[in-house]
């Protein structure tokens, strides 16, 4: 794996979490509440779905031993982030 595809592994997952919280903080004058809340959660959703994908993906390269696994592990954990986010602020 090249420098380029690394750093898209970091990249993309940032961006995703991101917009997760720039719309999570944006003002509800500007969305609407419901809106603001709709968007929020489905970014939510899709980044925990992309997270279990990668995660499966980091796994099977941790199990052939390929020295690149552990960008797929913080790519999983970038992701994790919105989601946690939504359980933390729910308790």
């Amino acid at each position: 794996m090249d420098r380029n595809q690394k750093l898209l592994l970091i990249l993309i997952p940032l961006l995703v979490s991101a917009s997760f919280f720039s719309v999570a903080f944006t003002p509800v004058e500007v969305l609407g509440c419901r809106t603001r809340g709709l968007i929020a959660i489905s970014i939510a959703l899709l980044a925990g779905l992309a997270g279990i994908c990668t995660a499966i993906k980091s796994l099977t390269l941790r199990f052939r031993s390929q020295p690149d696994s552990h960008f797929w592990i913080l790519s999983t954990l970038i992701l994790a982030l919105p989601s946690f986010y939504i359980v933390l602020t729910e308790l």
